[in-house]
């Protein structure tokens, strides 16, 4: 988790290009994903022949997609988040509006939290019932 808040320097946090197979030993994920990514827009990898490679723009775009993926994002709404950077005071504005919407998530994430707790409750009560009505039944 902490690679995907951008915590930590490493050695990819200097480079300037990186290719495919590279992004996708670091974040975890398969080159189908990053290619898949790229037809969605959401990264924009040079072309070198079939040679991808990717900016560090790209690497942080992608960092900004598996986080809100993780928390439960869909990928047009992760889209709008990161496109917000090149607008007019983007870098604020998309810091304000990730803060907004990340606030939005966790109370829907607590909600769903709540229900399945309650799901889970009336499993447990119920399974109880069916276990002692079997037991009658011997």
């Amino acid at each position: 988790m902490d690679f995907l808040l951008g915590r930590g320097v490493d050695e990819s946090e200097t480079r300037e290009v990186f290719k495919i197979g590279d992004l996708a030993r670091e974040f975890g994920v398969t080159l189908r994903t990053l290619r898949f990514y790229e037809d969605r827009g959401l990264l924009n990898p040079e072309r070198r022949g079939t040679t991808r490679l990717y900016s560090r723009r790209d690497r942080a775009r992608l960092r900004m997609v598996l986080l809100a993926k993780l928390l439960g994002f869909s990928l047009t709404e992760a889209k709008q988040m990161i496109e917000i950077y090149d607008q007019p005071n983007g870098k604020r504005r998309q810091l304000e509006v990730a803060l907004e919407r990340f606030e939005e998530q966790q109370q829907i994430l607590v909600d769903q939290q709540r229900e399945i707790e309650a799901s889970i409750q009336a499993m447990e009560t119920s399974i109880e019932f069916l276990r002692e009505r079997l037991a009658q039944t011997n």
